[in-house]
């Protein structure tokens, strides 16, 4: 079977009194700890992933809270809220 491939996506989430912030997604099985984004300037989290394509449904895990990306599209989950959404063409 052929690998799928892969294209480097880049996310971005503004929390300016944010300690910690992860991204969490179905391409890291909603790990909390192992994505942590990197503080770029003025509360800007940004992190660089690989990603399959097709769509993957993520959310922000900032200091132990979950936040939706307010620029993506949304759609709802089985715990009655929503994830994110991004297309990797």
């Amino acid at each position: 079977m052929a690998k799928r491939k892969k294209k480097r996506v880049k996310f971005h989430f503004s929390a300016p009194q944010a300690q910690r912030v992860c991204v969490c997604g179905d391409f890291n099985d909603w790990n909390t700890a192992d994505l942590e984004m990197k503080l770029v300037s003025g509360g800007k989290f940004e992190i660089e992933l690989d990603l399959e394509a097709g769509s993957h449904e993520y959310k922000y895990f900032v200091d132990g809270v979950w936040f939706n990306d307010p620029a993506a599209q949304q759609v709802p989950n089985v715990w009655g809220s929503e994830n994110s959404v991004i297309r990797v063409e």
